[in-house]
């Protein structure tokens, strides 16, 4: 599924994202920038050491937050750390939101051209799905006119 917001376009997919070719992929983080199991550990065991030895150095972000690191062994350059928000922990839709923009912000400073985004926060973090789409919050974020 794609769509077009002025000059950008967003494409839906189903897939791996470690087998992404874009410039970075984001990373469904913990504040802690721990790459454990989920999406995280898809990327640490595709992208090599490497990555948690940076993210070991930034030493962590707050939730809304999103840092960036290389890619590794990944095809994608970079690897965007976004931390979203757990279930029950209150604000939850404008932390995500949060977490959405900053990625898309370290992107923009970094000057990439394609990102691709997981559905952050809805594993282990218990975040409904229909909610975490990227879809929904690229629009709830533009709000139809990207910068």
């Amino acid at each position: 599924m794609k769509t077009q917001i002025n000059k950008t376009e967003l494409e839906l997919t189903q897939g791996d994202i470690t087998e992404m070719d874009t410039e970075a992929i984001v990373n469904a983080a913990n504040s802690s920038l721990v790459l454990g199991a989920g999406v995280a550990g898809a990327i640490r065991t595709k992208g090599g050491p490497s990555i948690q030895k940076e993210c070991d150095q930034i030493g962590g972000t707050y939730v809304g937050g999103a840092v960036v690191t290389g890619g590794g062994n990944l095809k994608a350059r970079y690897v965007i750390h976004a931390v979203g928000p757990r279930m029950g922990e209150g604000d939850e839709d404008h932390k995500l939101e949060q977490a959405t923009l900053n990625s898309l912000l370290r992107a923009d400073e970094q000057g990439m051209k394609s990102v691709a985004f997981p559905a952050i926060s809805t594993g282990i973090f218990g975040f409904p799905m229909d909610r975490a789409s990227c879809w929904e919050r690229s629009r709830s974020i533009w709000k139809g006119k990207p910068p």
